[in-house]
């Protein structure tokens, strides 16, 4: 069976990105995203609120490899990119004094993916 490509540029863009990131900084967990991004679009992952406060602590940094939902309460500052947030998700990440990113945002500043957690 072929294996198909995805057809959305800024997809395309950033499994480039990634496996750039990978191969540049040797960092396994940016080849680790592009392969849970590289999936078909109904195994993409989503993720909620409550998910991410029961597998981090305060200050963490943690990476979606797709789109995190806001159905739960986040009691804790934690840094998080993905690919796509809801509103409420967004909302309720600033609200608890943490930060949200997008996935190039995050290679940015941590090239070589020191301390991120991959939650999915």
């Amino acid at each position: 069976m072929r294996r198909k490509k995805a057809i959305n540029p800024n997809l395309s863009a950033l499994l480039r990105l990634l496996k750039k990131a990978s191969n540049e900084h040797k960092a396994r967990i940016w080849r680790a995203v592009a392969e849970y991004l590289s999936g078909t679009r109904s195994r993409r992952i989503a993720v909620n609120i409550s998910r991410i406060n029961r597998f981090t602590r305060e200050g963490d940094v943690v990476v979606v490899p797709g789109k995190v939902l806001g159905a739960g309460m986040l009691d804790h500052p934690v840094t998080v990119a993905a690919s796509a947030f809801s509103k409420q998700a967004r909302e309720k990440i600033l609200m608890a004094g943490g930060k949200c990113l997008s996935i190039p945002e995050l290679i940015e500043l941590n090239p070589e993916g020191s301390n991120v957690k991959i939650i999915g």
